[in-house]
């Protein structure tokens, strides 16, 4: 078996960080129960792009108790533990997977995925499926679909799909409810709180805490922000999300401003350059910049290094900037995604819902083969299925319509 990973001796640390995930994801393990009986995916090869964690080992497994043949490659050069990456190879799945691996052998890992020559993908911000499209497009006959994780990789392959260029039918398992309602707003809010506290040990209480974009993410960021008494600031291109940001009760603002007076700034918008080289000269000394989107574009690293004298590490993940201005800024992780690179990432019971959709969602793929070229959602009764699984896990319960409830809400004649 192939592979490509830090260091092997690291197998049994890593199983028992897999292991402390696992109980806190029910409806994975009810999905691995029957797939262990069923063998809904016997002989499939799926290839994953994706953060190489606890909560993804996880889904590794579940998808080879199915039967699938899955090989797996980092979604980030920096998101990858690898104590992780050893286990799931003493498991035998082939990883390739580095934390802190360079850009050449980032590619050179997905090109090694690539060449198992998948049935499914399964991508985590769509540079697998990019660099199917681009350079591999010769491997794509045998390729039935895709699943995508991710909000970026989400907007990416849409755009693939409307330029009609999308080889292979793809499901937004980030589309799900069960996805982006829990993984995006609680997870990225506490997770990305999570790294930079660790990165910087800095009390948030009191300070002026700007959230960029108020999507999912950043609802949940901001929300986690001002209960730890930051004062939020929430910057938006979409007047309806700005209005919303209002009545959550946080000041919404121009970048213009926002950057004057920001004590700490998050990028989460899955955009380029939300923090510009305009937003750079205005932040205060000792300003502190982080991104909690999938890539490491949404702040303009590349005005930052010109307009800087020296910058230095005065803290893991910390990269002090001195300004040719006497200003000093700090930004964190690279630039990258700060939860997964100064943190573990989503707590494991949020990642629960999101890899039961990536596991039934590959089982969907593989029983309906006939999807059109396009980006798809899954359906409904599936995403209930799995909130209805999350709640049993959680020992909550919920009610259900009488015959007579229902008639009455497909009706039109029972007025006053």
């Amino acid at each position: 078996m192939k592979y490509d990973i830090k260091d092997i001796n690291l197998a049994e640390q890593g199983r028992k960080k897999a292991e402390w995930a696992s109980k806190e994801m029910p409806v994975l393990k009810l999905i691995k129960e029957r797939f262990l009986k069923e063998k809904p995916l016997k002989d499939v090869k799926i290839s994953g792009c994706l953060h190489v964690t606890s909560e993804t080992a996880n889904l590794a497994l579940t998808l080879k108790s199915g039967g699938a043949k899955f090989s797996l490659c980092a979604s980030n050069p920096l998101s990858t533990q690898n104590d992780i990456a050893a286990y799931l190879v003493s498991e035998n799945i082939p990883v390739f997977a580095i934390h802190g691996e360079d850009k050449k052998t980032y590619y050179n890992h997905i090109n090694s995925v690539v060449e198992e020559k998948p049935n499914i993908t399964i991508d985590d911000g769509a540079d697998l499926v990019a660099y199917l499209h681009q350079e591999k497009p010769e491997l794509m006959s045998e390729i039935i679909g895709g699943m995508e994780e991710t909000t970026t990789g989400v907007i990416r392959l849409k755009a693939l799909a409307k330029e009609k260029k999308l080889k292979y039918p793809i499901i937004a398992a980030n589309d799900s409810q069960t996805k982006h309602m829990f993984d995006n707003r609680y997870g990225t809010g506490q997770s990305t709180l999570d790294g930079i506290i660790r990165a910087t040990n800095i009390l948030l209480s009191g300070k002026n805490f700007v959230i960029i974009g108020y999507g999912w993410c950043g609802r949940g960021l901001a929300q986690r922000a001002k209960g730890m008494g930051a004062q939020t600031i929430v910057c938006e291109i979409d007047p309806i999300k700005a209005l919303e940001a209002v009545m959550d009760g946080h000041q919404v603002m121009k970048m213009e401003e926002a950057s004057k007076i920001g004590d700490i700034l998050v990028t989460v918008t899955g955009g380029l350059h939300a923090i510009n080289k305009k937003h750079l000269e205005n932040l205060k000394d000792g300003a502190i910049i982080a991104n909690s989107g999938h890539f490491n574009v949404e702040i303009d690293i590349e005005s930052l290094e010109k307009m800087s004298e020296t910058k230095k590490t005065v803290r893991p993940f910390v990269e002090e900037y001195s300004l040719e201005n006497g200003k000093k800024i700090c930004l964190l992780g690279e630039g990258r995604l700060i939860n997964l690179a100064a943190a573990e990432g989503h707590p494991a019971s949020v990642m629960d819902m999101s890899f039961a959709n990536q596991a039934l969602g590959c089982e969907f793929l593989y029983k309906n083969q006939s999807l059109d070229l396009n980006v798809h959602v899954l359906s409904s009764e599936i995403d209930k299925q799995i909130a209805s699984l999350k709640l049993e896990g959680m020992k909550m319960n919920y009610d259900v319509l009488t015959e007579v409830q229902k008639k009455y809400l497909n009706s039109w004649d029972m007025g006053t």
